[in-house]
């Protein structure tokens, strides 16, 4: 179930401001990002990664993995999963997640990444607040256990809180 909610991020977007001079119609900021751009391959292993608005989450879900629900939290979620053979379902496996996220004024974000199961599934999650319009950037280090060198994997993604 949090697996359907977390993958299913509508766009976000934002109007942008008129000019003071002259009267244009509204227009509609493009996403930092494409949404289809979820998961990096690194040979043996693959990183999804998504970012969606926390009250996208239904009180269910939200309640489960104690996330707060708000138009101006961001919720992370990162997973590692391992090439088995080809063809073959991936695995979730065990990996250090490490985040830095900061938005385009350079303001860092807090952002603790914390562990959750679910069943077989393996997630790394972590919140972040917005306010406004802002796009954030998430700077991902994941580490599978058994691995020396990190995965680096850049997010960005505009958001807009109510």
């Amino acid at each position: 179930m949090i697996k359907t909610a977390l993958v299913a991020l509508p766009a976000l977007t934002c109007a942008l401001a008129l000019t003071a001079c002259t009267e244009q119609p509204e227009r509609r900021a493009m996403p930092a990002q494409a949404l289809d751009e979820t998961f990096k391959d690194f040979g043996n292993y693959e990183v999804h990664f998504n970012a969606l608005r926390t009250d996208e989450l239904t009180p269910e879900v939200a309640r489960a993995y104690g996330i707060q629900r708000s138009s101006n939290r961001v919720m992370l979620n990162v997973t590692v999963l391992r090439k088995e053979a080809e063809h073959a379902p991936r695995k979730p496996v065990e990996a250090d997640v490490a985040v830095d996220a900061y938005n385009l004024n350079g303001q860092l974000k807090d952002i603790r990444m914390r562990r959750v199961s679910e069943g077989d599934a393996i997630y790394s999650i972590g919140e972040v607040s917005i306010a406004g319009t802002e796009i954030l950037v998430f700077d991902i280090n994941v580490t599978p256990q058994g691995e020396q060198q990190p995965f680096n994997v850049k997010l960005k993604r505009e958001f807009v809180s109510n």
